[in-house]
């Protein structure tokens, strides 16, 4: 229910974007970061306005090429998105966000719960093991493959 405390604590009318992070998610997400490798040239970028680069393609749906010129260009903010994805930085962002809005919401961090529907229970039994099975021996194929080939 909108309430006048509530409509100042989501009030994001004095950000660039409506997406931009304010300075108290910045506190929760900024330690999440991974800090620059070391022996490589130091970072360009300063990493809250990659951060916000992120949330304006992920709030907004647009296309990587669409991010405004403000922001850093699409390729570093698309490589930053590749990383984190594949170091688990964004899923810990998610996780510690997650956390905090369940807290906030005066419930247990992680649920107790949970509901499946029939459908989705259908769906899982047509693949199966099997299709698992295949997909990982296809990964480990190509894996051997590409082994081979650097020998």
């Amino acid at each position: 229910m909108w309430t006048n405390e509530n409509r100042t604590r989501y009030d994001r009318s004095k950000l660039r974007y409506p997406s931009d992070v304010t300075d108290a998610e910045w506190a929760l997400v900024g330690p999440l970061i991974p800090p620059a490798k070391r022996g490589g040239g130091k970072r360009t970028v300063e990493m809250r306005s990659i951060v916000n680069g992120l949330m304006y393609v992920l709030s907004t749906g647009c296309q990587w090429r669409a991010i405004p010129k403000d922001l850093p260009p699409k390729s570093m903010v698309h490589g930053y998105f590749d990383l984190w994805t594949y170091d688990g930085t964004l899923d810990r962002i998610h996780h510690a966000l997650y956390v905090k809005c369940r807290e906030a919401a005066g419930r247990e961090a992680s649920p107790t719960a949970a509901v499946i529907d029939s459908q989705s229970v259908k769906s899982a039994e047509k693949g199966g093991i099997a299709s698992i099975r295949m997909a990982t021996m296809q990964e480990k194929v190509r894996l051997e493959g590409a082994y081979h080939q650097w020998r």
